[in-house]
């Protein structure tokens, strides 16, 4: 979520909440791990999307019906 305050047009660098564990981020090109605040929250949200955590919900056909033909459901 960004924050909606004037620090671009003072020359301070734009403040955002890191994904991850919700602290404070720097969004600038001196943060090599933007929008996260660190190393360790950017791995952190990788291996959640390497263990399939990110998915969208979906209903699963029954056992005993084919995947993917449309036409049997």
């Amino acid at each position: 979520m960004q924050r909606s305050d004037n620090r671009a047009s003072t020359g301070q660098p734009r403040l955002v909440t890191c994904p991850t564990c919700g602290g404070d981020s720097v969004y600038a090109p001196s943060n090599p791990y933007r929008p996260f605040c660190s190393e360790r929250c950017k791995k952190i949200d990788l291996g959640a999307w390497a263990n399939e955590d990110f998915r969208m919900p979906a209903e699963a056909p029954p056992d005993d019906q084919e995947f993917g033909d449309p036409k049997l459901q």
